[in-house]
C-alpha cells in the first residue's frame, strides 16, 4: 500500500512523524515522503527547525492509496499554492483514504475537499477551517467517508491508529499501539481548550 506523506518548510514535525511511525508498521506499507521538489526541508520553529528530506516530488507520486497531509505554519501560505492544492485534489480522486493532521486540514479545505463536511484541526485554526466551508468540531479524530481529519499535533497518532484499524483490522492496530507503547498518561489534564485553565489558555495564546 502506497502511503504518501506531504512535507514542506515550516511543518510541525510530529504532525508527519507520528502518523509515519504508526503507518510504516502496517504490513506492506510503502511510505513515500513527498514535497514540491525532492530534497531537504526545515520544520518550523515549533519543531526547532528539524531537517527533513523529501524523497519524491509531487509529479512522482500520482496515485497513493493513502494521503497524509500534516500541518504547521507553512500551511498558511500553501493554501494559496495551486501546485499543492491541485495535487491534493488530483490524488484524492483515487485515494482509498485522504487524511490530515492539525492545520493540514486547511490544505484539504483549500483543495475544496471539506465543503459541507465535519472536520477538525488545531484549536487556533478553527475559524480558518470554517472559511473553507467545513463544519468545525473539537473532536480529536473526525471521519467523513474516506476523509479523516485529526485535531492538533499529537492527535495524528490517534488518527493513524484509527486508520490502521480500518486498513488491517483492530488487532493489527492494537499491536502497533503496543509496539510504540502508546499509553498516554500525561502529567497534566490541560490538553484541550475545554480542560485548560484561563491562565494556561492565556499562556498558550488562546485568550
Amino acid at each position: 500500500m502506497e502511503i504518501a506523506i506531504l512535507v514542506f518548510d515550516d511543518i510541525t514535525a510530529l504532525d508527519a512523524v507520528g502518523p509515519l511511525d504508526v503507518l510504516s508498521r502496517l504490513p506492506g506499507a510503502d511510505i513515500k515522503i513527498v514535497a514540491k521538489q525532492a530534497g531537504p526541508l526545515h520544520a518550523g520553529a515549533a519543531s526547532a527547525g528539524l531537517g527533513l528530506i523529501a524523497d519524491y516530488a509531487l509529479a512522482q507520486v500520482t496515485a497513493p492509496q493513502v494521503l497524509v497531509v500534516p500541518g504547521g505554519m507553512g500551511t498558511r501560505s500553501l493554501v494559496h499554492d495551486r501546485e499543492i492544492t491541485d495535487w491534493i485534489r488530483a490524488v484524492h480522486q483515487t485515494t482509498t483514504w485522504t487524511t490530515s493532521v492539525c492545520t493540514g486540514a486547511l490544505l484539504l479545505g483549500a483543495a475544496g475537499l471539506l465543503q459541507g463536511l465535519r472536520a477538525t484541526t488545531h484549536w487556533a485554526a478553527m475559524d480558518l477551517l470554517a472559511g473553507f466551508g467545513a463544519t468545525t468540531t473539537s473532536e480529536r479524530v473526525v471521519e467523513q467517508g474516506k476523509i479523516i481529519t485529526a485535531a492538533g499535533v499529537s492527535s495524528g497518532i490517534d488518527m493513524a491508529l484509527t486508520l490502521a484499524a480500518k486498513i488491517a483490522g483492530a488487532a493489527e492496530a492494537q499491536s502497533i499501539q503496543l509496539q510504540i507503547e502508546y499509553d498516554p498518561q500525561p502529567p497534566f489534564d490541560s490538553g484541550s481548550l475545554a480542560k485548560a485553565s484561563p491562565e494556561v489558555r492565556r499562556l498558550a495564546g488562546a485568550e
